[in-house]
């Protein structure tokens, strides 16, 4: 593996990342704020550097190349590339497991946008393939990174609102009522896991046991009765049996117009309820880092009743970054990411939407 030296003489080597996938979310979430391209803004993370990209539009060029990467005419270019250690893959959902498996069998190591792939048969075969040559391979589940987030898990784990006995997580707003939405992917195509339980209910489920720190052992889920005129599910309703011996809800949805943009935002997130309080999280699930220069400033409310105390972001990590750092790490200490949380988030999704298909009925998960 080639590494760069960057920095300081005594700074650790860099691993060097080439981009599959140059779209917005490649370029201003991975490239300018996970790699540190906008070096005014955030800070590159210590342990990578981007040096490439690529896109089946050659339009995206210019924004490439305007960050300082090298553009690469196509994948097979930048797979063939020596220099290229590691590969983020940021394409269409249906790519993404065809060039992750390009991307292992050239010899890099990888991360993947979620979902890690459409199919849990074919997350499988990239999870298994990753093993057999010995490579990296990430799922980029972001909100695991978010201060807030963390600080969540720690709080519950030390029982600040005593014994949890219950909880729910949402991501509902409104997308798909202008055509071109409407048209977009997460929209009109199954095929890519569009609509609200692929595009987020995933978040939730990872998030889910990230923070109460246990595993989703069965799911039942419904539908929202259908009023907008997209081909997949409006919303869903999701319960989740936890190996904890208690039941949570996932609503998910893109009919709900939550006001402006402050009511869409702050609902973004969770409450988890105990015995002696609640904690509440506003904007905590989304793409937000914590930032002064975000649209809504995420926070948590810890509520015990005779009690509220505000907990917000002092000094802000970015959560791309946090992916991207801790895969970099994982390939220059020799310990292997495996990508099963992406594997397993798919497997959800798909038993959510069976259950949903089967009027609610209660589907164990592996």
């Amino acid at each position: 593996m080639s590494k760069q030296q960057t920095g300081r003489p005594d700074r650790p080597p860099s691993v060097r990342y080439g981009m599959i996938g140059f779209g917005g979310i490649a370029e201003n979430r991975l490239a300018r704020e996970g790699f540190g391209c906008d070096a005014a803004r955030v800070g590159p993370p210590p342990n990578a550097v981007l040096t490439g990209a690529t896109d089946i539009n050659p339009a995206r060029k210019q924004a490439a190349r305007a960050l300082g990467l090298r553009w690469y005419p196509d994948a097979d270019a930048l797979l063939a590339d020596p220099s290229i250690d590691a590969v983020v893959v940021a394409t269409n959902n249906l790519s993404h497991a065809p060039l992750a498996a390009r991307a292992l069998e050239a010899g890099k190591d990888v991360i993947v946008e979620k979902p890690i792939a459409t199919t849990s048969r074919d997350a499988r075969a990239l999870v298994r393939l990753a093993a057999r040559l010995g490579r990296s391979l990430a799922v980029d589940h972001m909100m695991v990174h978010n201060a807030l987030n963390r600080k969540a898990r720690a709080l519950l784990a030390r029982g600040a609102v005593g014994a949890v006995n219950d909880a729910c997580f949402h991501m509902q707003f409104a997308f798909g009522f202008e055509p071109a939405e409407a048209a977009s992917w997460r929209c009109a195509s199954r095929a890519e896991l569009g609509g609200p339980v692929g595009d987020v209910a995933s978040h939730c489920f990872y998030m889910i046991e990230e923070l109460l720190d246990t595993r989703i052992r069965a799911v039942r889920a419904v539908y929202y009765p259908k009023r907008m005129a997209i081909a997949v599910e409006d919303g869903a309703l999701v319960q989740c049996d936890l190996a904890s011996g208690i039941t949570v809800s996932v609503n998910v949805s893109f009919c709900d117009r939550r006001g402006g943009l402050a009511g869409t935002l702050g609902n973004l997130g969770y409450e988890c309820y105990g015995d002696r309080g609640v904690l509440r999280g506003y904007g905590t699930l989304f793409q937000l880092s914590g930032y002064p220069d975000e649209p809504f400033p995420i926070r948590l409310e810890l509520d015990t009743g005779a009690r509220r105390r505000t907990y917000r972001v002092q000094r802000p990590d970015n959560i791309y970054q946090g992916v991207i750092r801790e895969h970099a790490a994982s390939i220059l200490d020799g310990r292997r990411l495996t990508g099963e949380d992406g594997l397993r988030n798919v497997i959800l999704c798909e038993q959510v939407h069976r259950s949903a298909r089967q009027g609610g009925r209660t589907i164990a998960t592996a």
